[in-house]
């Protein structure tokens, strides 16, 4: 019989070879090493597919629904305070990344995630079981389904899994670095408010504006993008937990949704409520889906804000090399001091990742057959590994592109001064078809624009005073709010 009190056990069980586990299917051998059990080790001799293992971000989120789950049992009298005390402290250690290496399952897996569910089910139970010094295996005095997964099923505990990892992820981590990089792009737009360069559409010379106009553009564009996703996320924040099998709540206490919710909010800090409705919230994916949406539309703003940059960066004597990014590394094995965009060009390779990723999100939300979509364990990997990669992306960009970046001036300088654009600013004065007519030719016979303007009978004093890059942006300190 285990002690009812807590021993200070270290991790790890302290043995080798194997030991026999069972399930509802039989007795079969599990590592010795580790404390997960029958159903863990079914999983990962039935679906070792590739090398794609659940995100620890799942793990560390099921740590935080059992802690709840037995905190809520607890004090509704459920379950014994002293099994739920060890519950809590080994869900501690899984929140912690303490168990890490005990979650080795495969994203490929049940469409449920009941895999991942009994996973962590039999881990914190071994563990909680070992803290109250019980033998590992003999399922006493703590049971994976009986006690940790008391009032769940595994259909409604991975969906709220997925969302509190979801939100866990995007909140501390994506959202931040977008911003971070958004604020050091801004930083450069006010920097270089008055700087006059020529615009470009249809990657064709423009009329003029400023340096700071171009930067105010890309850090609003990927503010904006960060807004529908921060938007997004109250999709997520309704729980299916309390609906357990097909969302009737049957084996769930009576407001079991809505105190698991609660407890979970506090101890995540999370806006989180209980659905309203649990045969939405398991027979859907429609929140995933959203905040899936959100990510690609991050990745579409910041890979339109990358390949500019690129463009920019083009050179640097057969380019248009406006732009000069920092040299972090060699650009070639055999061009001797070749250096390139590389952190712009992984940052579109992140961009086109999670467009993909988001596609197979979409597919997989459309799946759902009546009570339970089964496509969950890879929208879950797939959200989390944008959420993940969207913002390394922004911090690397921000710390080893943006925040060294320089202006070549002599180049932009040199850009504006041949452009044929400038002439939009005679059209008012001497009508489209001259002004047409001025630029052809300037581009037919190779010379200035001021030239050609001049052959073609404009008054000189007329063309200095008309054609002014200067007074041709309209306001830069305005449009970036300087001017208040």
């Amino acid at each position: 019989m285990a002690n009812s009190e807590l021993q200070p056990i270290p991790i790890g069980t302290g043995a080798r070879g194997t030991r026999v586990e069972t399930d509802s299917m039989g007795p079969i051998e599990v590592p010795a090493e580790h404390y997960w059990g029958a159903q863990t080790q079914r999983s990962l001799v039935h679906f070792s597919i590739g090398e794609d293992r659940m995100p620890k971000a799942v793990a560390r989120a099921y740590g935080q629904v059992k802690k709840a789950a037995a905190l809520v049992n607890a004090d509704a009298g459920r379950l014994d305070p002293a099994i739920a005390s060890a519950i809590a402290a080994a869900a501690d250690e899984v929140i912690a990344g303490d168990l890490d290496g005990e979650f080795p399952l495969y994203v490929w897996q049940t469409g449920s995630g009941t895999h991942s569910n009994m996973n962590a089910n039999e881990v914190i139970a071994n563990r909680a079981s070992q803290l109250l010094g019980g033998e590992l295996g003999a399922k006493r005095p703590v049971h994976p389904n009986d006690h940790v997964n008391m009032g769940q099923s595994s259909n409604d505990s991975f969906p709220t899994v997925m969302h509190v990892a979801a939100l866990l992820a995007i909140r501390e981590r994506t959202l931040p670095q977008l911003e971070a990089l958004a604020d050091a792009i801004w930083d450069k737009a006010v920097r270089w408010v008055d700087v006059v360069k020529i615009g470009r559409t249809h990657l064709q010379d423009a009329t003029p504006l400023t340096v700071g106009q171009e930067w105010s553009g890309w850090a609003v564009q990927l503010r904006d993008a960060c807004a529908r996703l921060e938007h997004s996320l109250g999709a997520i924040h309704e729980l299916a937990e309390g609906g357990t099998a097909v969302g009737t709540g049957l084996n769930a206490p009576e407001g079991f949704g809505e105190a698991i919710a609660a407890r979970l909010a506090e101890l995540t800090g999370l806006p989180l409520v209980t659905a309203p409705n649990k045969f939405a919230a398991q027979g859907s994916l429609d929140g995933m889906v959203a905040v899936s949406a959100g990510l690609r539309g991050v990745a579409v703003a910041l890979m339109k804000i990358a390949g500019d940059m690129r463009w920019l960066a083009s050179g640097p004597r057969s380019g248009l090399h406006e732009l000069r990014l920092p040299a972090n590394e060699p650009g070639s094995s055999i061009m001797p001091g070749k250096v390139n965009p590389a952190q712009q060009e992984a940052t579109i390779m992140v961009c086109l990742q999670v467009m993909g990723e988001d596609s197979t999100v979409a597919a997989a939300g459309a799946q759902g057959n009546f009570e339970l979509n089964t496509m969950r364990p890879v929208v879950v990997n797939n959200v989390l590994h944008s959420a993940r990669i969207l913002g390394d992306a922004a911090e690397k960009l921000r710390v080893f592109s943006v925040e060294g970046a320089e202006l070549d001036e002599r180049s932009v300088a040199d850009h504006v001064g041949r452009s044929l654009m400038l002439v939009t600013a005679l059209s008012p004065h001497i009508g489209y078809d001259r002004a047409a007519e001025i630029a052809h030719k300037a581009d037919e016979e190779g010379t200035t624009l001021r030239e050609a303007a001049i052959a073609l009978g404009v008054d000189e004093a007329d063309f200095d005073r008309i054609v002014d890059p200067a007074t041709m942006v309209g306001n830069p300190r305005r449009d970036l709010g300087l001017d208040r």
